[in-house]
């Protein structure tokens, strides 16, 4: 075991699913606290907390306060969705990724987000609406509103030619996330735009992200008609 193997959350979760699956920690187990794993790992504290979550979130350990981290005794197989990077999406199908930023400004947002926000009064976001293509064909819509509180740095931002989804995640932490899957009719706006036709089903994608209490930011990602998504089972140890 050397340290660079285990800098990452990622690589500390895959080793505690590796002494899972071996039965070397079985179901029902107490696992080491953060501190001895950190010490065990030469990564910080804070590296194996997040690796634990994730697996929380998977539901393959359970975690209590005061009572530590143990193995779950009947581990739930769940559905995982990662926040895709849309390059990787487009290059995933063969094409060849564009990006244009269609506006850019700074606004209140809309009642009903500002409470999805949790806002008690008026917040300041920045709004951005841009076009993903696939080898210059319309794949996604992509409507945000960005939390300037929480990402107060994305201001300084003209997305003109990183866009907004790959520049928060390298650059905004989040905790936890909601995450809405619809089968929605195009509007003439979001028709126009695609090169649909007006009420066409399109797959619509919400994402409201956190970094703790305070809202992130609020993504509607509109696909073009015909678009999928694949996603991951975790597996039962």
């Amino acid at each position: 075991m050397t340290e660079p193997q285990f800098k990452s959350w990622q690589s500390i979760q895959d080793e505690v699913l590796r002494r899972i699956h071996a039965r070397e920690w079985p179901p029902g187990a107490v696992i080491p606290n953060e501190a001895d794993l950190a010490q065990e790992f030469g990564c910080a504290r804070a590296t194996v907390n997040r690796a634990l979550r994730a697996l929380a979130e998977l539901g393959l350990v359970e975690r209590r306060r005061k009572a530590g981290t143990r193995v779950a005794l009947h581990p739930v197989s769940r559905a995982t969705v990662d926040i895709p990077v849309i390059r990787q999406e487009v290059s995933a199908l063969g094409k060849i990724y564009e990006y244009r930023r269609l506006s850019r400004a700074r606004a209140a947002p809309p009642l009903g987000l500002a409470r999805r926000f949790c806002a008690e009064g008026l917040i300041q976001c920045l709004h951005v609406t841009a076009l993903h293509l696939a080898s210059g064909e319309p794949f996604v819509f992509e409507d945000r509103w960005i939390n300037l509180e929480t990402a107060p740095s994305a201001d300084a931002q003209d997305f003109k030619a990183l866009n907004a989804n790959e520049w928060l995640l390298a650059n905004v932490p989040y905790t936890h996330g909601e995450i809405r899957l619809a089968a929605q009719a195009a509007t003439e706006a979001e028709a126009m735009i695609l090169n649909a036709r007006p009420g066409a089903p399109l797959f619509v994608i919400e994402r409201l992200t956190w970094d703790h209490v305070r809202a992130v930011t609020f993504a509607r990602l509109s696909y073009a008609p015909g678009h999928s998504i694949v996603t991951q089972l975790g597996a039962a140890p």
